[in-house]
Order: C-alpha cells, then sequence, then structure tokens
C-alpha cells in the first residue's frame, strides 16, 4: 500500500468519526419527568422542559445537561428511633427553653442552568438554609406555642421564611411545602414535668371559663328581671296615667253638671256615696217642714236604720 493511499484511508476515518460523532451528538431527548438546560461552549443558555425529540449543534460545540422534574424531600430534625440522642438536632425556644423539632421540606428543580452551575451543592445550601429557617422561627417562639397550638404559625412561618432565602441563593430550586411533623421535648423528665404545668394550665383555663359561664348566667338573668321590672313599671305608669286622665274627665263631667244644677248633684252626689257607705241600709229622705213626728217602717231584720227626721210628711 502507498502512502497515498494510507492518507486516503486515514482521512476516511476520521471523517467517518467525525460524521458519527456529529450524528450521535446533534440530537437528544427529554423525557416527561425531566428538563434539561443548553450548554454553549460551556455556558450554560436556555433551559428545555417541553418533553420529546431535540437538535442542537454537535459536541463539542453544545452540549445538553438533564435534570430530574420530581418533588424531592428533605427530613430535616430529630429522628424518633435514635434513642442515644446522638443525632439529634436540639434548639433553643425565645424563652429558653430546649426542644426537638422534625420538619420535611418538599422541594423541586425549577431553573436547571442554576441548580447545575451557581452553586457546587445545591442540596446542602438547602439543608443550611432549612436548618437557619426553622431555627429563627423556633428561636422566637414561646415553649408553649412551639409545643401545643402554635405549630401551624410557625410551619408557615419556616415556610415564608425559607423561601425568602431559596430566592435569595439563586440555586434553582423552588420550596413546594413545608411540614412541620414533631416538636418534643429533650427527655422524659422534662416531658413529664411539661404535662404537669399544662394539665394545670389546661385545669385553671376551665375553673375560669365555667366562672365565666356563671357570671354571665347571671347576668343575663339579672338583665332579665330590670327589664321584667322595667316593663311592669311602664304598665303602671300608663295604668296610673289613663286612670287619672279618666277621673280627671269624670271630674269635668260632674262639674259641668253641677254647674247646671248644683242642688240637684249636691243631692245625687251625697245619694250615691251614702249607697257606697251602707250598702245595706234602707234611706228615708224628709221633705217636710212640720212639728209632727213621724215614726219610720223600720225592719226588725235589719240592724243599721237611719234615725227619721223631725216633723213633715215621709217620701220613700
Amino acid at each position: 500500500m502507498t502512502l497515498k493511499q494510507i492518507y486516503m484511508w486515514l482521512a476516511i476515518t476520521i471523517s467517518v468519526v467525525v460524521l458519527a460523532i456529529v450524528g450521535i451528538t446533534s440530537w437528544y431527548t427529554v423525557d416527561e419527568s425531566e428538563q434539561a438546560t443548553m450548554l454553549t461552549f460551556g455556558e450554560a443558555g436556555e433551559d428545555i422542559t417541553s418533553p420529546g425529540l431535540h437538535f442542537k449543534m454537535p459536541w463539542p460545540v453544545q452540549e445538553v445537561r438533564k435534570v430530574s422534574k420530581e418533588t424531592f424531600s428533605l427530613d430535616f430534625g430529630y429522628n424518633q428511633d435514635d434513642k442515644s440522642g446522638a443525632d439529634q438536632i436540639r434548639m433553643i425556644t425565645g424563652d429558653e427553653n430546649i426542644v426537638l423539632a422534625d420538619l420535611v421540606v418538599q422541594w423541586k428543580i425549577t431553573e436547571p442552568s442554576q441548580y447545575l452551575f451557581h452553586s457546587a451543592d445545591p442540596k446542602q445550601i438547602l439543608n443550611n438554609a432549612t436548618s437557619a429557617s426553622l431555627r429563627g422561627i423556633i428561636g422566637t417562639s414561646k415553649i408553649d406555642e412551639a409545643l401545643t397550638s402554635g405549630k401551624a404559625e410557625i410551619e408557615n412561618d419556616v415556610r415564608e421564611l425559607l423561601k425568602s432565602l431559596i430566592a435569595d441563593y439563586e440555586i434553582g430550586i423552588s420550596i413546594i411545602d413545608v411540614k412541620l411533623q414533631e416538636v418534643d421535648l429533650p427527655n422524659e423528665e422534662v416531658r413529664t414535668a411539661f404535662t404537669k404545668v399544662t394539665d394545670a394550665r389546661e385545669t385553671m383555663n376551665t375553673k375560669i371559663n365555667e366562672a365565666k359561664k356563671y357570671r354571665n348566667q347571671k347576668y343575663e338573668e339579672a338583665l332579665g328581671e330590670k327589664d321584667a321590672i322595667i316593663s311592669r313599671a311602664e304598665g303602671d305608669k300608663v295604668a296610673r296615667i289613663q286612670k287619672a286622665k279618666g277621673d280627671v274627665a269624670q271630674f269635668n263631667a260632674l262639674y259641668e253638671e253641677y254647674a247646671k244644677s248644683p242642688t240637684i248633684t249636691k243631692d245625687r252626689l251625697v245619694i250615691e256615696t251614702l249607697e257606697e257607705v251602707l250598702p245595706e241600709a234602707k234611706i228615708y229622705i224628709m221633705n217636710d217642714s212640720g212639728n209632727t213626728l213621724k215614726y219610720l217602717p223600720l225592719d226588725p231584720s235589719k240592724s243599721k236604720t237611719v234615725a227619721p227626721a223631725q216633723g213633715g210628711s215621709n217620701n220613700e
């Protein structure tokens, strides 16, 4: 074989290798669960999130790095199965008590280029940011809040603080959710003491609530009695006013009759008064100017009588 033939076969071989590399590296696929970023001469460019077949410049001009779209979980805090306590992470509350907290962070990669090239270990950064967020919020909370009713608020505060830190770090990660699994005391003796304090506080609150309920009940009863008294007084006032108006009207009517016939009205009033004072007596009105003694037909069965007047004739 001549030298010219050797060069020719070498050129053909190199051409075939180059064509093979171009053909193999000029296309790539992205699965449904993947996303990718394009590197041009080692510099990160656009991110590819749509699945399917894609084409690019052959290697080494362009290169593709793929990452997952799935949601990851980061468990941070103490391990309940660790009886020795070697791996337990202790935190100090705002009122200087020690607690153990267990947190689960759900996250995913949303910016592949940032995740791949903005930090050497984004997972470690996420772990450190989670630790800082949880410790910071626990450090401003009281132990009662951390162990009882304040867990939801602590969880929300940790979530917001962690999202803010991750956004500032620009490591291509988004926080999906933060779940505060458990907050506990460091040992059994402390748990027992705290349980007794909690029980005493609950008993105190129960007694206070019962006292408030009794006070409210008596207060409502007093208000009801007050309203009843006021209502009766109002009714009595109206009755008295109406009675007074009636008496005034009656008096005015009598006065009008009296003005017309004073003598007749006077006699009628006297007779009506006697009938009211002596309802069982027989009354004889004598209109006689004579001096003859008159005998009245008294009823022996009646004890109440009126003495006869002197003189004149008698009319019944």
